[in-house]
C-alpha cells in the first residue's frame, strides 16, 4: 500500500467513496422515473454516473423525452436528496480515522464530487468531516465529465499539489481510468453497488481497498 505519509496531497470522490449514498440515488431514480410512467432502464445509471448534475438533467430529459425544463428536473431530484444527506447517509467504515490520520500527517485533503454542493455540505457536516478538507470541487466548476481530469486537476491546483504526488480515491471505473490517465495514483474503492464490477475496478487502479483500515495498516 502506498506511503500516504510522502503525499502531497488526496482527492477523494464522495458519492460511494466517502459515504454510503448509492441506495439514495437509485431510490431517486426509481422514484423520478416510477412517477412518469417508465421503468429504469439496466444501463441509465452507469451512463449518469461519471456526469455532472446538470448533464445528467439534460441526458435524463432528452433521453425519455420529458417536456420538463431542466432546472424543474434538477429541483425534483434535489427535493427528494436532500433530507437523506442532511439526516440519513453515513460514512464508510473507517473514513473517520484515515482522515484524522492524514491530518495528523499533515497531508491537504479534498473532494472532487458530480454532486452540488447543497448536498454535499449537509452530508459532510452531518457526519462532522467537512473541516478535514482544503477544499471540494464540483464538476460544475469544470468544462467535461468524469471521464477527463479535469476535475482532480483543479482539485490538486487548489491544494497546490504536484498530480504526480497526489493520490485519488474513487468507486467508479470512468473516475479511476480518468485519473490514472491525469497521472495521479489511483486508489479504487469498494462499494455494495458495484460489486459485479470489482474485477474491473480492481485491474484499472492502482491498488483497491475493501475498508478505509487497509490504508492505515
Amino acid at each position: 500500500m502506498i506511503d500516504f505519509k510522502l503525499c502531497e496531497g488526496v482527492i477523494f470522490d464522495l458519492d460511494g467513496t466517502l459515504i454510503d449514498s448509492m441506495w439514495v440515488w437509485e431510490q431517486i431514480d426509481h422514484d423520478f422515473l416510477g412517477k412518469r410512467g417508465i421503468e429504469v432502464p439496466d444501463d441509465y445509471v452507469d451512463i449518469i454516473t461519471p456526469m455532472g448534475f446538470e448533464q445528467c438533467a439534460d441526458y435524463t430529459i432528452d433521453r425519455f423525452h420529458l417536456n420538463e425544463t431542466k432546472e424543474a428536473v434538477m429541483n425534483e431530484w434535489h427535493q427528494l436528496a436532500i433530507e437523506a444527506y442532511a439526516t440519513k447517509v453515513k460514512i464508510k467504515d473507517g473514513v473517520r480515522d484515515f482522515l484524522e490520520y492524514l491530518k495528523e500527517n499533515g497531508v491537504k485533503m479534498s473532494i472532487a464530487t458530480a454532486n452540488s454542493m447543497d448536498l454535499i455540505e449537509p452530508a459532510l457536516e452531518h457526519n462532522e468531516i467537512k473541516h478535514y478538507f482544503e477544499n471540494i470541487t464540483t464538476l460544475n466548476e469544470v468544462s467535461r465529465g468524469k471521464e477527463f481530469p479535469d476535475i482532480y486537476d483543479l482539485s490538486a491546483k487548489r491544494m497546490d499539489a504536484d498530480k504526480s504526488k497526489c493520490v485519488v480515491f474513487e468507486d467508479i471505473i470512468e473516475g479511476i481510468r480518468s485519473a490514472k490517465s491525469g497521472g495521479y495514483t489511483v486508489v479504487g474503492v469498494y462499494d455494495k453497488r458495484s460489486d459485479s464490477r470489482v474485477p474491473m475496478l480492481k485491474k484499472a487502479s492502482d491498488y483497491f481497498i475493501y475498508d478505509y483500515k487497509e490504508c492505515i495498516k
